[in-house]
């Protein structure tokens, strides 16, 4: 039987968190900044963990 591949779309946009969570960066932070404001731009920066409600089937692309 051949090795699962893992889904490389979501790999390159989640990193595992030293408690084994899935964390991410947050949408909106690309373009057309100027007008976001200065404080909605700096919440957009920080990272965040992925809902879980969504983890356990984003864990199985991963095949974590």
């Amino acid at each position: 039987m051949p090795k699962m591949k893992s889904h490389r779309g979501l790999a390159k946009r989640v990193k595992r968190s030293a408690t084994g969570r899935l964390k991410r960066k947050k949408a909106y932070h690309s373009h057309l900044l100027s007008s976001k404001t200065r404080k909605q731009k700096r919440r957009l920066r920080s990272s965040e963990m992925i809902a879980q409600a969504e983890e356990k089937r984003l864990k199985a692309l991963l095949n974590l």
